[in-house]
């Protein structure tokens, strides 16, 4: 096979405005990564599209196990509110009220 190009867990965006840092996710068009690494912006950068992460968590709500999780972009925080967001995947574990971050399964579709 000689149309492989590569396995798809890790892929090359450019960064956007003021650049990415490691571990925090952003939207690319309509990806969301999570960087693999801190870049300056409109450089090439590597961003997981998929797998399980610790990613900040809007206060306020109780997650289930399971439950559908959306990135809210302008708040750059995880939420169960699908108002205007982008659902991005689910809760792998469950978070409390109080929690900033939580355990988030991307599963990299675009949506």
């Amino acid at each position: 096979m000689n149309n492989f190009v590569q396995p798809g867990e890790v892929q090359s965006f450019t960064a956007p405005n003021g650049g990415v840092l490691t571990g925090l996710a952003y939207k690319i068009g309509q990806a969301l990564v999570v960087a693999v690494a801190s870049v300056a912006q409109d450089l090439p950068f590597d961003g997981r599209i998929r797998g399980v992460f610790t990613l900040p968590k809007a206060t306020g709500q109780t997650w289930s196990e399971g439950a559908l999780l959306y990135w809210d972009n302008s708040g750059k925080k995880f939420t169960t509110s699908a108002g205007g967001n982008r659902l991005s995947g689910w809760a792998q574990a469950e978070a409390a009220t109080g929690d900033t971050t939580g355990s988030v399964y991307l599963d990299g579709a675009a949506r």
